[in-house]
């Protein structure tokens, strides 16, 4: 446990509680996801089935928590815009250096994305284009040139621009064959471009790709939504204010987001501006607890197990890709594991996690970690 901050007391370069949070967030596409489907496997009760499906994306339109994994993610991205870009540049830091800095690792998480996705098979007529890592880096790339090149004001005006923008874009635009307006998986606009200009095989749903060209526009919104909480964050106001700030925001972000999705569906496929708003205002209210409890309360000693993932966030989410964690788990447990009856595929799961855990441990432990 840690002295909680002081009021009024400028904040330290790295808060324990974006480590944490990130962590969090990676924790269930690592590892947590399997352990709740398990979970449901092993108890098969009511309530069980309830949080089994939440964590199964919605088929279309809605919102459940697994829904909220990337742009919480994306949001994290953005807070740590102002506690490195800003900083540095408030130090005198040198812009081209910077820029390098940026298109470096713009390229780089391209390059990792497109290994996920099979790069290193050589098959390349079957490589798929976009991906996670790679809308990553976009929206990294570009909300930092923001950050880097307006004030806190000027990005809340583009991001409302690009809310605003993407919306008119989606729902004005006529799609051949559609109309304008029309949000269906294979009448909407983002579909029809990601059809003409993205090379086949597409991933995720047969009219387009999850991470496609026109939805990565709102996702840099998201990210300067981030960024504009790591300003707050780092702003002179007191713990407690920044606390209560970021859950006012949170809420009202809420509020806008439902209301606009009875005009603009919520749709994480498309990454609509409700969804946007929705989703940024559950990644507010989530930084403003982990804020307070780790940072303010000074309660760090629960979070070390999710801090040691979020250290390392993109090494474990491409281990997992490129290793079989599941092989090294077997050397462990295999002598017993057959005994546990209905229990074996849940404890399964949660000690291929805790492999992974372990291997992000170590590097922890060695101070390795993959910064891109």
């Amino acid at each position: 446990m840690t002295t909680p901050a002081k009021p009024g007391s400028p904040p330290p370069s790295r808060l324990a509680s974006i480590d944490a949070l990130r962590g969090f967030d990676m924790f269930w596409i690592t590892g947590g996801e399997e352990l709740i489907h398990g979970l449901h496997r092993t108890l098969g009760s009511s309530w069980t089935a309830v949080l089994d499906t939440q964590f199964h994306h919605v088929a279309w339109g809605g919102f459940r928590f697994y829904d909220l994994i990337f742009p919480l993610f994306m949001f994290i991205v953005g807070v740590v815009l102002p506690f490195s870009l800003t900083r540095r540049l408030e130090r005198g830091a040198s812009r081209g250096q910077l820029y390098r800095h940026l298109i470096q690792r713009l390229i780089l998480l391209l390059l990792l994305g497109l290994v996920y996705n099979g790069l290193l098979d050589f098959q390349f007529h079957d490589l798929r284009v976009a991906g996670v890592l790679q809308r990553i880096a976009l929206g990294y790339f570009f909300a930092a040139l923001v950050v880097m090149n307006t004030n806190v004001r000027g990005q809340a005006i583009i991001t409302g621009a690009i809310l605003l923008g993407y919306w008119a874009i989606l729902m004005l635009i006529p799609v051949p064959g559609f109309g304008a307006g029309v949000l269906t998986p294979q009448g909407n606009l983002a579909a029809c471009l990601d059809q003409k200009l993205l090379p086949q095989p597409f991933c995720c749903y047969h009219f387009g790709d999850n991470e496609g060209i026109l939805s990565t526009l709102p996702v840099v919104a998201t990210t300067l939504l981030g960024a504009l909480a790591g300003h707050w964050l780092r702003s002179s106001a007191t713990p407690k204010r920044k606390v209560v700030g970021l859950a006012i925001a949170g809420v009202a972000c809420l509020l806008v987001g439902g209301l606009w999705s009875l005009a603009f569906p919520v749709i994480k496929n498309l990454w609509t501006s409700s969804y946007v708003l929705v989703a940024g205002g559950c990644s507010l209210l989530l930084l403003a607890l982990f804020y307070w409890i780790i940072d303010v309360r000074g309660w760090r000693r629960w979070a070390f197990f999710f801090t040691v993932i979020g250290m390392n966030a993109i090494t474990i989410y491409l281990a997992r890709r490129l290793f079989d964690f599941g092989t090294i788990t077997a050397i462990f447990v295999h002598g017993f594991i057959d005994y546990l009856g209905p229990a074996k595929p849940l404890f399964w799961d949660f000690s291929v996690l805790m492999t992974g855990w372990l291997f992000l441990y170590f590097l922890y432990r060695q101070k390795i970690f993959l910064k891109v």
